[in-house]
């Protein structure tokens, strides 16, 4: 699932590049100051900060302008339906640890989800506004990405889309993980969420049809080789926690890329405009 020369890239860059992909894993360790701060993403989504000159921020995002096997995709009828049902054990508690990335809202959480014969220790989830994959070309306001580490290195994301609703209704986990969130508007910053129990998450995750390929962190440095898990049905989600939630995180989605083993899109647009500049000569 997660090949050893994705393995060697990560565990080289993890000292130098804040993902949040494998933020809180054995690749890049959670790290919080005596002040009680945690560290702050050396990335952005906008101007030069942003997805289209990530690599440009460091030597090691290297793959994030040159892979031709990069994260998030349009789902669509080339990508496959997992080939099992993943059994997910994760821990319901009284709270948790939430913070602010800078790039993103993180919450840290324990438990086991057991897919293709290996278990995967779930190390946190962060969440992206808007979503990041698109179903069928349709994007949807909010993605929650929870985040597993095998004990062989591997990783898995349990990707979700959330939809809002007409009615109101909401998925509850993250109305309790967003309780306190007005003490972590800015990024750096640490509290707690309420109280948190995953039993209809948990449950929409082992019986809703899932999507799977191999794909790379959405963020940099952008390593591939970790397997996604896509929910096709989103959870629910309303207004209110929605614009709550948007109103910390602002935005963070990476941009749609190429079809897998197509050539990067930086790529792409860079041969074409040495060819456009060429025709002008």
């Amino acid at each position: 699932m997660f090949s050893f020369n994705s393995f060697l890239t990560i565990a080289t860059v993890a000292a130098t590049v804040s993902a949040n992909c494998i933020h809180g894993t054995s690749f890049h360790r959670r790290e919080v100051t005596e002040e009680g701060k945690v560290e702050v993403s050396k990335f952005g989504y906008s101007d030069e900060q942003g997805p289209l000159n990530w690599a440009g921020l460091d030597p090691a995002n290297a793959a994030c302008a040159t892979s031709k096997v990069q994260s998030p995709i349009v789902i669509d009828d080339s990508i496959q339906k997992a080939s099992e049902a993943p059994v997910c054990k994760f821990d319901n508690v009284e709270e948790a640890e939430f913070e602010n990335l800078g790039t993103t809202l993180e919450t840290i959480v324990s438990g086991t989800t057991t897919f293709a014969g290996k278990d995967f220790a779930l190390k946190q989830f962060h969440l992206h506004t808007p979503s990041e994959h698109r179903i069928k070309e349709e994007y949807f306001p909010m993605e929650m990405h929870m985040v597993h580490e095998a004990e062989d290195g591997s990783i898995a994301v349990i990707a979700i889309p959330f939809q809002l609703t007409e009615d109101g209704s909401t998925t509850e986990l993250l109305t309790s993980v967003i309780q306190n969130i007005d003490a972590v508007k800015e990024p750096g910053t640490v509290t707690k969420t309420g109280a948190l129990d995953f039993t209809e998450l948990v449950n929409a995750v082992q019986t809703k049809p899932l999507f799977q390929y191999t794909g790379s962190l959405t963020t940099p440095p952008c390593a591939e080789g970790l397997t996604f898990l896509v929910m096709e049905e989103p959870m629910a989600l309303n207004v209110k926690t929605f614009n709550t939630i948007k109103s910390v995180i602002k935005f963070n989605a990476r941009y749609t890329q190429n079809k897998l083993e197509n050539t990067n899109l930086i790529q792409v647009a860079a041969q074409k405009a040495e060819l456009s500049m060429l025709s002008i000569v």
